[in-house]
């Protein structure tokens, strides 16, 4: 018994459409005018006939391989970033392209860098997104001039790549304003001491909201350390043991508010009733499990991979315009996630 074999014509005919139009619409050509229920026709038509157009052939007539590179530096392997990765997968299946990811370390040497992005030049991408661990600068290898590049969750030195970053004030602001509007006015920041954009866009955000409420700066009420719990543990100890304490504790990101939650307890300080906390990052494995649940701001993964993959597609198919991204970084939206760890000031 032999099994007859779909072709580029059986789609047609089943879209009721012409062969050039199937071909249009399953090779994502540009500049074409197709009618998107026309578009959804063809391909409900090729699904339900098990076609799909020959990559090899399709590459040869083309000149692209239909995959993206996506060059991961060390979020691969950390679950609360893995999103941005799964945003960039779920972009790219709608253009019907294939992501390749390849994970490197943050302290690689250039050489390091070069060869993974030659990795993936050897596979033919049409394109590299480059993501970063957190948001910073970085310096793009040499090889990759050339080819259509986005960056995630970083900028770049030299500013001729589109790149796609967290709104980090916008954040902040949400946060603090969401205590302040609690009723706090004595509201202490434990940041962050590395010197990468998040440090000092989170703490742009914190003044901001002083300021805008009328709020006196009060330089005692911010500490840095390590972003991590055990320094996060130690700064909101010393600071929760003076005798002006803050009612309120804005922390960098969720592990220094693990900490804070530790010294609290430690000093007999019950959250939310005599003290409010709000962290960033919306790491759920500790927000939504700690007890109570802690308010926090939610950084964009998802949509940041999302939205690099739709920027790649149209730097891969040469419409100018999108270039101009790589004037300023696009920044997205950092919701604020309300759970139980705010409430108003206790009376004294």
């Amino acid at each position: 018994m032999t099994v007859k074999s779909v072709g580029i014509r059986d789609v047609a005919e089943r879209a009721g459409v012409s062969v050039t139009t199937v071909s249009h619409v399953l090779n994502d050509t540009p500049h074409t005018r197709v009618a998107e229920e026309t578009r959804v026709r063809v391909r409900d038509a090729a699904r339900s006939l098990g076609y799909g157009p020959n990559r090899m052939a399709q590459a040869l007539r083309t000149n692209r391989s239909g995959l993206i590179g996506l060059l991961s530096e060390e979020i691969a392997t950390t679950p609360h970033a893995g999103r941005i990765i799964l945003g960039a997968q779920d972009a790219a299946r709608e253009h019907d392209l294939t992501l390749v990811i390849i994970n490197t370390e943050r302290e690689a040497e250039g050489s390091a860098h070069r060869n993974d992005v030659q990795a993936l030049i050897d596979r033919q991408v049409d394109a590299i997104l480059y993501a970063t661990m957190y948001h910073r600068q970085v310096s793009l290898p040499p090889n990759m001039q050339g080819l259509p590049a986005v960056l995630i969750d970083s900028t770049d030195r030299a500013g001729i790549v589109p790149a796609v970053v967290p709104d980090e004030v916008g954040g902040a602001i949400a946060a603090v304003t969401h205590l302040v509007e609690a009723g706090h006015t004595r509201i202490g920041f434990l940041n962050n001491d590395d010197d990468v954009p998040a440090t000092h866009l989170r703490f742009a955000g914190y003044r901001q909201v002083l300021g805008e409420h009328g709020i006196p700066f009060d330089e005692s009420l911010v500490a840095s350390s390590p972003s991590e719990t055990l320094p996060g543990y130690a700064l909101a100890r010393e600071m929760l043991s003076r005798d002006d304490r803050p009612t309120a504790l804005f922390c960098y990101n969720d592990r220094m508010a693990m900490g804070a939650y530790r010294a609290a307890a430690e000093l007999g300080l019950e959250i939310p009733r005599d003290l409010s906390i709000v962290g960033f990052d919306n790491q759920e494995l500790i927000a939504a499990n700690l007890f109570p649940g802690l308010t926090t701001v939610a950084l964009p993964h998802y949509e940041m991979g999302a939205w690099a993959v739709e920027t790649l597609v149209h730097l891969i198919h040469g419409e100018a315009e999108f270039r101009l991204l790589a004037d300023k970084p696009t920044l997205l939206h950092c919701p604020l996630v309300i759970r139980d760890s705010v409430a108003e000031p206790r009376a004294n």
